[in-house]
C-alpha cells in the first residue's frame, strides 16, 4: 500500500479545453443540437468543469487552450492561468502540460466532456497522489478516461496511444504495469460525446439544458 501522505501538498489541476467554435467542437452532437447548440453546450461544460476544479480546492487551477488562448470564452477566466496547448496530437499536448510543471509537482489533468465529474472526485484523486501513488485515473465507461494524474511526466503513457477509442484505458493499464507504477482508479464516470450521451445528460439533471433547442 502507498504510504507517505502529504496532506498539505498542493495538487494542481489542468483543464484541457477547445475554443467553443460552432462546427469545430462537439461535432457528433450537431445532429441533436445544431452547430451553434453543440458549441454552446461545450462552452457550458467548460465553465462547469472549471467551477468544479475551483471547488475542489486542492491546488492551483490552469486552463490549457486550443488552438490558443485568444478566444473570448477563455479570456473571461481572469483568475486562473491560461496556456496554449502545444504539441502534435493529443498525447503530445497532454505530456507537454505535465512537463511544464516544476519537478515533483503533482498534477491532475482533466477534459471538459464529463458533467458527472464532481469536486469530491478531484479531491479523491489528489489524495491518491498525496498518498504516494505515481498515477491516478478516472476511467470512462467507454474505455477512455476523463482524468489522469501524475507525480512526474510519463511519456510512455501518451506515446502511440489510440486516442478516442475503447483501447485507451486497457492499454494504459498495461503500460502502468510494465513501468511498475502504482496507481488508483477512485471512480468510473461517463462523458458526453454522442446524442445518446446527450439524452443521458438531459435525464440526469446534472445540467440545466432548457435553453438548448433539441432537434427531433
Amino acid at each position: 500500500m502507498a504510504t507517505g501522505r502529504r496532506d498539505a501538498e498542493e495538487v494542481g489541476i489542468a483543464v484541457f479545453a477547445r475554443a467553443p467554435v460552432a462546427g469545430a467542437c462537439k461535432t457528433r452532437l450537431i445532429p441533436a443540437l445544431g452547430a451553434d447548440g453543440a458549441a454552446a453546450l461545450y462552452a457550458r461544460m467548460t465553465e462547469r468543469t472549471i467551477a468544479c476544479a475551483r471547488d475542489a480546492a486542492v491546488g492551483p487551477v490552469s486552463l490549457w487552450c486550443a488552438p490558443d488562448t485568444a478566444h473570448p470564452a477563455f479570456q473571461r477566466f481572469t483568475d486562473i492561468s491560461l496556456h496554449p496547448q502545444t504539441g502534435d496530437g493529443l498525447g503530445a499536448r497532454m505530456l507537454a502540460a505535465f512537463a511544464a510543471q516544476p519537478p515533483g509537482a503533482p498534477l491532475l489533468l482533466i477534459g471538459t466532456d464529463c458533467p458527472a465529474l464532481a469536486a469530491e472526485h478531484l479531491r479523491a484523486c489528489a489524495d491518491s497522489l498525496r498518498d504516494g501513488c505515481d498515477a491516478v485515473f478516472l476511467p470512462t465507461e467507454d474505455g477512455g478516461y476523463v482524468l489522469i494524474g501524475l507525480r512526474a511526466p510519463q511519456p510512455d503513457l501518451f506515446n502511440d496511444m489510440p486516442w478516442s477509442t475503447d483501447r485507451v484505458m486497457p492499454l494504459t493499464r498495461q503500460r502502468l504495469q510494465r513501468l511498475d507504477l502504482r496507481w488508483r482508479e477512485p471512480a468510473t464516470l461517463w462523458d458526453v460525446d454522442t446524442p445518446d450521451d446527450l439524452m443521458r445528460l438531459r435525464a440526469s439533471g446534472l445540467m440545466d439544458l432548457r435553453s438548448l433547442s433539441f432537434r427531433a
